[in-house]
């Protein structure tokens, strides 16, 4: 497939979550919203992944182009992202509180992408911190992946385990937040994993069993099942059981790897699959990206203009999703599809610049 539309709908949906959890309060509670960005984290391991196999198989090198790679990636990312952090700025200096909101203070953090290490989780452009994590997961893994593993199923496998293993045994325990931070990147390492197996004919044997009408039913099932237990599972294995970061270390590895087996249901056709592929959910799910960077200077702007919205959660995050919509239509129309194809444009110049290199007369897969 050159796209998975179902897919587009997961990030619909995953896009949703982070808003109601931002803005729907005690009530939606049981949404369990916190978990979308883990959602995702999986996509783009996956779909970064997937594009990167693809590459390699047309190159006559069987290589990528690890400069192309992030040149696609800045134009995909950078754009928009400081787009709205301008946006946020002169938010807050129209409102008079850009120092005592603490967006000044953080500024630093925003523009060199630690953005996981912001000291106040309240501060404005908080929800960027997925940035920080994605940014260095695209610095570091195509080099992993890609150059130091080229061509070798076997050693991307090896390489992919074993790196979750290393996460999972220096993570535990964790007292603070920032000791915790790794934890999300096994869901982008997961997501990746789906990638490397279902792209080798070896591996996608092993998962085309998920593609079964059946299967795909009770797949579906399960994930919704999953996804609405986190809620008593987080408040039971928080309450004695474990401390809140073990938690968290506890519940997002497991759910990853729910989502991630979720992903090849979502390829075939099955009722979950045909809903995440309707026209609505891929326009949302288009725009995602920045409606995930717009939901705060969304929310600033329905609170200064409808003051006691907060007072009725679910009307307050409807009402901050569409102006965070309507936002991010804009963006995509005017920033983000214009500047992907500039991205593509120099992407395009620079391979025609490089050297001609002759074909290889059949290239044969690596054994694994």
């Amino acid at each position: 497939m050159r796209r998975f539309p179902a897919l587009d709908g997961l990030r619909a949906v995953a896009a949703i979550l982070v808003i109601v959890f931002h803005y729907g309060g005690g009530p939606w509670g049981w949404t369990s919203g916190w978990i979308g960005v883990h959602i995702f984290f999986v996509l783009s391991g996956f779909l970064i992944t997937t594009l990167a196999l693809r590459e390699e198989d047309r190159s006559p090198t069987g290589r990528i182009s690890v400069k192309n790679f992030y040149l696609r990636r800045a134009f995909r990312i950078l754009p928009v992202y400081f787009v709205v952090l301008g946006l946020n700025i002169a938010l807050h200096v129209m409102r008079g509180d850009f120092r005592s909101s603490g967006l000044r203070d953080n500024l630093t953090y925003y523009f060199t992408f630690t953005n996981e290490f912001v000291d106040s989780p309240i501060a404005p452009f908080a929800q960027s911190w997925t940035l920080g994590i994605e940014q260095k997961f695209y610095l570091v893994w195509p080099l992993l992946a890609f150059v130091l593993c080229a061509r070798f199923f076997a050693r991307r496998l090896a390489l992919s385990l074993t790196t979750i293993a290393v996460l999972v045994l220096t993570l535990l325990p964790a007292e603070t937040n920032h000791e915790s931070t790794g934890v999300h990147y096994i869901p982008l390492i997961l997501g990746s994993l789906l990638a490397i197996v279902m792209h080798n004919p070896k591996g996608y044997a092993l998962v085309s069993g998920l593609t079964k009408p059946v299967v795909v039913v009770i797949a579906a099932v399960a994930f919704l099942a999953a996804h609405w237990s986190l809620g008593p599972l987080f408040y039971w294995l928080s309450d004695g059981v474990l401390t809140l970061n073990d938690t968290y270390l506890v519940i997002i590895p497991a759910y990853s790897v729910v989502v991630t087996l979720l992903i090849p249901t979502l390829l075939a056709p099955g009722p979950l699959g045909w809903l995440l592929s309707t026209n609505v959910m891929k326009f949302i799910g288009d725009r995602s990206y920045s409606i995930y960077l717009v939901q705060g200077a969304a929310g600033v702007a329905v609170g200064a203009l409808v003051p006691k919205l907060h007072t009725w959660p679910t009307l307050n995050w409807i009402g901050v999703g569409l102006v965070s919509l309507a936002i991010a239509d804009l963006l995509f129309r005017y920033v983000e599809q214009p500047l992907i194809e500039v991205g593509r444009a120099v992407v395009n110049r620079s391979e025609k610049r490089a050297p001609a290199v002759a074909a290889e007369p059949e290239r044969v897969p690596q054994p694994a």
